[in-house]
């Protein structure tokens, strides 16, 4: 991971599997600080797969501090949406929420045979960073079936890219940006997606939608590092923002690597059941990571000597 700084955004999205959950025990006090130092790490971070019940979320933010904050939503009883909410976890000491937060409701011109709304509400809001200003739509895609292109997750998706395409005006000035003050539409979280070939991947690119170039040469987000389930993808051409770093990081490196720790009562019931325990206590989902550079000082200066000098 790279180092924080004033003039770089650190994003991350992370499905932290089943968190509030209770299987097999609950998270283990441990679990709940490496989540912690996880989250630490970056500044803004999209959490997908929170459970109604928030006393985990509610432990985390006392484990990271007084700086940080969250934003989330109510739980879906939409069906598939399994209970579950969307969250913002952010470091209030370099990120500042605008104001905006809401819901998106799909119009019912959109809908299919296979889907009328998301399943999980995706979740809107705003942030700003040093001078710019990013309006974040995090989402859970349904999964379906283990096919690559269940035709319900790929309706989701195109359904969900298109409107926010549409609505973009709603979020950012698509006719005259200002690359000193620069605005964004981003669109992360869990879409599911199994191939960058896939038409999951498609419909977030034929929407206008694009992944920035060093995420594309990443590996995967699962466990096995082989299905490119999370995504961060910007609204058109990111405009005063640069993509400097990018990555998966993989906890897992560092943390429940031996199973002969976690064995019996402390831990996995067998040691046969370790690797699927341990994804309990972190996720099944690794986490998903790309640095900005947020400093405009210099196109503003730029931008007020032109206009002075006129």
């Amino acid at each position: 991971m790279p180092a924080k700084s004033d003039g770089t955004l650190l994003l991350a999205t992370w499905n932290i599997r089943e968190f509030g959950g209770t299987k097999y025990g609950g998270r283990t006090t441990d679990a709940m600080y490496y989540i912690a130092e996880c989250i630490s790490r970056f500044d803004l971070i999209a959490v997908q797969e929170v459970r109604a019940d928030l006393k985990a979320l509610k432990e985390i933010l006392r484990l990271l501090g007084r700086q940080w904050d969250v934003i989330f939503t109510d739980v879906s009883f939409a069906d598939g949406g399994n209970f579950e909410r969307l969250a913002f976890v952010y470091n209030t000491a370099k990120v500042s929420f605008t104001g905006l937060a809401g819901e998106l409701v799909l119009p019912s011109k959109t809908a299919t045979e296979r889907m009328s709304q998301v399943a999980r509400t995706p979740f809107v809001c705003g942030f700003q960073v040093g001078w710019a200003k990013f309006n974040l739509c995090t989402v859970h895609i349904y999964y379906g079936t283990a096919k690559a292109e269940d035709p319900r997750r790929v309706d989701e998706i195109n359904a969900l890219a298109k409107l926010l395409a549409t609505k973009a005006k709603d979020y950012i000035n698509t006719s005259a940006p200002a690359d000193y003050s620069p605005e964004h539409l981003v669109l992360l979280g869990d879409f599911n997606i199994f191939s960058r070939t896939d038409k999951t991947y498609e419909a977030i690119t034929r929407n206008r939608f694009e992944v920035p170039a060093e995420l594309q040469k990443l590996p995967g987000s699962n466990v096995d590092q082989n299905k490119f389930y999370d995504q961060i993808a910007f609204f058109k051409q990111k405009v005063g923002v640069k993509s400097t770093n990018a990555g998966v990081f993989n906890f897992f490196d560092y943390v429940f690597d031996d199973p002969k720790e976690f064995r019996g009562g402390k831990g996995a019931p067998t040691a046969n059941m370790f690797r699927q325990w341990r994804t309990f206590q972190m996720s099944d989902h690794l986490i998903m990571w790309c640095e900005f550079s947020v400093d405009q000082t210099d196109a503003y200066l730029k931008a007020l000597a032109a206009w002075n000098g006129k």
